[in-house]
C-alpha cells in the first residue's frame, strides 16, 4: 500500500460529514413547542424543498447509522402513510393561503423509499401532490432506492409520478466487498435493477459506491468504479466508509475510529476515484459528488437540505424556516428506532414542532458558509456580503486562516472563497473547524441511543 502523507497537523481527514448544519445531534426537545403556523409567519413559500422520509429498508447495512428499521410488521407502512397524511394536512394548514406555496424541489428518502409496495408509494405521491400541493411533474423529484426494491412495477410508478432522479445504493459491485460491509447482494441482482431503472428512462441515474471497505484495494475499487460508469450513469457518489457507534460495524470497532493506515488507504481510494471520473467525463460537484459534464440539469444540488424554506414529512425529517430548524426524535439502535416509528404513527395533532434547534444570526452565518465552501465552486465573497452585510473573511478569519495555511485554499483571487483540490480531500475536516462552540458542545453532550 502507497502511504500518503498526511499534513504536519495531523488532521484526520475523515470526522464528520456535513450534510445539514447545526447536526441532528444538536437538536433539542424544545420547551415551548411552538406551533407551526406561527413558525412559518413571514417566511417565503415561493420556493420551498418538500422531503418524504420513509424508514424502511430490507435490510440494514453494517456501516449503517440513518434513522430506519429493518422490515415492517404487517400494516406499519399503512399506518406509517395515514399519519404522514395527518401531517401534510397540517403542515398545509400551518403555512395558510396568504401567499401561492410553490415548491421548487421535492425528494423521497430513508430508509429506503422503495420498500414501500408499488400502490403504497402511488399514495405517497398523492399525499405529496394533493395535501402539500407540489406538482411532482413540474419539479425536480429525486427518489433514493436499493437494488432488491427496486422492482419494474415500483419504477414505473415512480417513472409515471415524475420521478426525474433515481438514486440507487449500490456500495459495491464486489460481493466480497458487499458481505464486509453487512450488505449482502449479487452483483448479477445489482445489474439487473440498474438495466430496470435505464428502462423506465428516469432522466437521471445516481450509483453510490464505498471506499474503505474491509480488504478493499485499488484493483477491486476500479473494478466498483468501472462497473458502474458502464452504465454511463449522469452522477456517482464516492462515499468514505464510517464505522459509527450503534451500527453493524461499530459494535466491533475500535471506539476511536478508523487509525491512521485506514486514513491513509480511505485518500488514496478517494482521489483514485476522483482521478478515474475526472478522467471519464465527469465534472466535481463536492467531495462526494460527480456529475456527468453532458446530464440534464437538476436544479439544487446535493447541499439542498441546507436552504431554508425544507418541509420534511415523516418521523425522520427535518424542516427548515430561517429561525429554527425542527424535527421529531432521533436515534440509531434498533429498538428506539422502533418506538420512535410507534409514537409518530400514533400521533394525531402535527401542528406543533417537537424537537429543534434555534438558528440565530451567528448560526446562520456559519450555515450559509458551509452551504457554498464545501461546493467545489466555492463561496462568493459578494453573495455572503449581500447576505448578512459583512465578510466571510472577517466573521472567520482563525477558520479561514487555518485552511490557507494548510494549502486547502485555491487561489481564487479575493472575490471567491474555494477550496483547492486537497481542500476538497479534507472536507469532512473542514466541516467540522466551523461549528459553533454551542453546537459542538450540544453535540458532545448528545446522549446516543
Amino acid at each position: 500500500m502507497t502511504v500518503i502523507d498526511l499534513p504536519t497537523t495531523r488532521t484526520r481527514p475523515y470526522q464528520h460529514y456535513v450534510y445539514a448544519y447545526p447536526h441532528k445531534t444538536a437538536y433539542r426537545e424544545l420547551e415551548e413547542k411552538p406551533r407551526l403556523a406561527d413558525l412559518w409567519a413571514g417566511e417565503s413559500r415561493q420556493a420551498l424543498s418538500l422531503y418524504a422520509h420513509i424508514p424502511f429498508c430490507e435490510v440494514r447495512c453494517g456501516f449503517c447509522n440513518l434513522f430506519t428499521r429493518v422490515g415492517a410488521p404487517d400494516g406499519l407502512t399503512g399506518r406509517y402513510l395515514d399519519a404522514l397524511e395527518r401531517q401534510a394536512i397540517a403542515v398545509r394548514e400551518a403555512l395558510g393561503d396568504a401567499e401561492p406555496v410553490r415548491f421548487a424541489n421535492a425528494a423521497f428518502g430513508g430508509g429506503t423509499p422503495t420498500f414501500l409496495e408499488a400502490a403504497e408509494l402511488a399514495r405517497l405521491c398523492d399525499i405529496a401532490e394533493r395535501h402539500m400541493g407540489a406538482d411532482l411533474r413540474a419539479i425536480p423529484l429525486s427518489v433514493e432506492a436499493s437494488p432488491a426494491t427496486a422492482t419494474a412495477d415500483r419504477l414505473a410508478v415512480l417513472a409515471e409520478r415524475g420521478t426525474t432522479r433515481l438514486s440507487l445504493g449500490v456500495q459495491s459491485f464486489v460481493e466480497e466487498e458487499a458481505r464486509a460491509a453487512v450488505r449482502p447482494q449479487r452483483r448479477s441482482d445489482v445489474e439487473a435493477a440498474l438495466s430496470r431503472i435505464r428502462d423506465t428512462r428516469i432522466p437521471v441515474l445516481n450509483i453510490d459506491l464505498i471506499y474503505g471497505i474491509d480488504g478493499q484495494t485499488a484493483a477491486s475499487w476500479r473494478l466498483s468504479l468501472d462497473a458502474a460508469l458502464a452504465w454511463r450513469p449522469e452522477e456517482i457518489y464516492l462515499y468514505p466508509l464510517y464505522v459509527r457507534p450503534l451500527t453493524g460495524l461499530g459494535r466491533s470497532a475500535d471506539p476511536e475510529g478508523a487509525d491512521r493506515a485506514w486514513d491513509e488507504a480511505r485518500l488514496s481510494r478517494y482521489r483514485e476515484g476522483r482521478d478515474h471520473l475526472l478522467a471519464h467525463g465527469y465534472e466535481q460537484v463536492s467531495m462526494r459528488m460527480f456529475r456527468r459534464t453532458d446530464a440534464p440539469p437538476q436544479g439544487p444540488d446535493d447541499y439542498a437540505c441546507q436552504t431554508d424554506g425544507m418541509i420534511g414529512l415523516g418521523c425522520g425529517a427535518r424542516s427548515y424556516t430561517s429561525r429554527l430548524h425542527y424535527s421529531f426524535d432521533y436515534a440509531v439502535n434498533m429498538g428506539q428506532i422502533r418506538g420512535i416509528i410507534d409514537d409518530y404513527t400514533a400521533t394525531e395533532d402535527f401542528g406543533r414542532a417537537v424537537v429543534g434547534r434555534r438558528v440565530d444570526e451567528d448560526e446562520a452565518r456559519r450555515r450559509y458558509l458551509l452551504q457554498s465552501l464545501l461546493q467545489a465552486w466555492g463561496l462568493p465573497v459578494a453573495d455572503y456580503r449581500r447576505q448578512f452585510g459583512t465578510d466571510p473573511y472577517d466573521d472567520f478569519p482563525v477558520e479561514l486562516g487555518r485552511l490557507a495555511s494548510r494549502g486547502w485554499l485555491a487561489d481564487a483571487g479575493a472575490d471567491l472563497v474555494k477550496l483547492s483540490a486537497e481542500g476538497l480531500a479534507y472536507s469532512d475536516a473542514i466541516g467540522p473547524e466551523f461549528f459553533s462552540p454551542a453546537v459542538r458542545a450540544a453535540m458532545a453532550a448528545y446522549e446516543l441511543k
